[in-house]
């Protein structure tokens, strides 16, 4: 994970720009392996990990995100299923690896030096072989935050296609500002998908585990159902400024993972 200064300010003036950028085969898939393994074992309920730390969420039969439920602390049973795992720092394997120097370099591009950072959310995304649930047009930002996350960070744990329900954006959107402010969570109207998302602007983000995936959380993403008889799982991580608060919640804090 190395990138002289000059690649990495390549890669953050295409953040800017276009609200994304992929550097394909850019971790040892020796490393990516360790994570696929411990996320395995995670949700089979045989790591070494506080459970009670670790928001755990099943996913739906029928594949409509209205029927979700909303998940909870602590392990749910077993099975190779789950829609999403968050708080992932919780473990030692996944702290190490989103900790790691060139996450910091990245941050410090973003937030600016000597800021602590913290996550918002460092979570696993999996849409099981033959299911899934369509996540719809939205931003990641969230009204209870008092200042909004820039950056986030995607990386494949299997390869994502446009059949297994890869993470789809439209380019440049970031660049919008906030298209729905009144979404607690900032999903699109179907008004505003169908004026802001038309299929013909629509970039899936096709990968294989060791690639990185850099987000603006202002670009407009979506992901589909999984069609096929593989899962489509991915780590994502929601790096921000560590001085942000929740308004909502004023003595929560957000782990803080470094200082740039």
């Amino acid at each position: 994970m190395i990138l002289s200064s000059s690649e990495l300010d390549h890669c953050i003036q295409l953040f800017h720009i276009e609200g994304y950028f992929i550097l394909p085969q850019f971790f040892d898939r020796v490393e990516i392996a360790g994570l696929q393994d411990r996320i395995d074992q995670i949700m089979l309920g045989t790591a070494d990990v506080d459970y009670d730390q670790i928001w755990m969420q099943l996913d739906t039969d029928s594949g409509k995100y209205e029927d979700l439920g909303w998940g909870g602390k602590g392990f749910q049973g077993a099975t190779l299923d789950y829609r999403k795992i968050q708080d992932l720092e919780a473990d030692q394997r996944f702290l190490n690896f989103i900790t790691s120097s060139f996450f910091v370099q990245l941050c410090e591009r973003v937030y600016g030096p000597n800021l602590p950072i913290s996550s918002f959310r460092t979570m696993f995304m999996n849409k099981a072989a033959g299911k899934g649930t369509w996540l719809p047009w939205h931003q990641d930002r969230w009204n209870f935050l008092d200042q909004d996350p820039l950056l986030t960070v995607w990386i494949p744990l299997n390869e994502s296609t446009l059949e297994n329900g890869c993470v789809q954006i439209i380019r440049k959107s970031h660049r919008k500002g906030l298209i729905n402010p009144e979404h607690s969570s900032g999903f699109l109207t179907e008004a505003q998908a169908i004026e802001h998302a038309p299929a013909e602007d629509m970039i899936p983000i096709l990968v294989k585990p060791g690639d990185l995936v850099v987000l603006h959380n202002h670009l407009l993403h979506a992901s589909d159902k999984n069609r096929t008889s593989s899962p489509r799982r991915a780590l994502s991580v929601c790096y921000m400024n560590g001085h942000t608060k929740n308004i909502a919640e004023p003595t929560f804090t957000y782990p803080q993972l470094f200082t740039t």
